[in-house]
């Protein structure tokens, strides 16, 4: 079984000086390759530096909602030349907060619908943080007209309907640690309702930890748990879900899908 875990942060503190025994880990519990998600320049350049670095890891580089205050002309060069590197796969991770109040709103709308710009003319598909903004979530990437380049809606949370809304524009689901959670109704619908050739699997490590270690700090390997989680809920084996995911994943961030 291979498992791509497409949004995790490798790049942040809590496992930076100490990749390779997360890595080996991952391995074990036969996640083969991992895509390592920035919010800001330095992520930025550590998600490259990593995936520069190692194989099986790749980049996503972008400015988070959270971050999006500080994001200036200055900034965007620098993204821009960080979207140049080879081994970066997407714009990430990018999109509206609305449970933080970190960054205004106003501002956190212009530089989601701004990076999509980057995207288009760097040809890359993006993944998207969409915390409580749904609908404007929903409404800027349908004036993006988004399908141009597809995406992601990383770590979906949504019920049903925001489910067949986000997939209508083009866009592809990926289900971290929320989707084993026993009381996560909504999303176990979703996972349920979700194309089995649109769906992705991620950690987001070190957040949303997946059952059995819920409480606990998550990393790459527990994309596994996710994986057994979602074929529980569809009726269906892991090998199944790794293999969709996997191959979803390779098309998505436009990889050749080694064995």
């Amino acid at each position: 079984m291979q498992i791509f875990d497409s949004h995790t942060h490798l790049n942040s503190d809590e496992f930076y000086d100490d990749v390779p025994t997360f890595l080996a880990h991952a391995k074990e519990l036969g996640v083969e390759k991992i895509a390592n998600v920035g919010s800001n320049t330095i992520l930025n350049s550590r998600a490259i530096e990593l995936a520069n670095e190692y194989d099986n890891l790749y980049a996503i580089v972008g400015w988070h909602p959270e971050d999006s205050k500080n994001y200036t002309p200055e900034t965007e060069k620098v993204l821009e030349e960080q979207l140049s590197q080879e081994k970066v796969v997407a714009v990430g991770e990018i999109g509206l907060d609305y449970h933080w109040d970190s960054s205004p709103v106003d501002v956190q709308k212009k530089v989601f619908a701004r990076q999509i710009e980057i995207a288009k003319e760097f040809h890359l598909p993006i993944s998207v943080h969409n915390r409580d903004a749904f609908a404007d979530c929903y409404d800027i990437l349908k004036a993006a007209n988004i399908s141009e380049i597809g995406g992601v809606m990383h770590s979906f949370n949504g019920d049903s309907e925001w489910l067949k809304k986000f997939l209508d524009l083009g866009m592809n689901i990926s289900y971290s640690g929320v989707a084993s959670f026993k009381n996560a109704h909504e999303v176990h619908d979703s996972v349920r309702a979700t194309p089995l050739d649109r769906m992705l699997v991620e950690t987001d490590a070190p957040y949303l930890t997946p059952e059995p270690f819920r409480g606990k700090q998550n990393e790459p390997g527990f994309t596994r748990y996710t994986v057994e989680a979602i074929a529980k809920e569809r009726e269906t084996t892991p090998e199944e879900i790794a293999a969709a995911t996997w191959h979803n994943a390779h098309q998505l961030f436009r990889l050749e899908e080694s064995k």
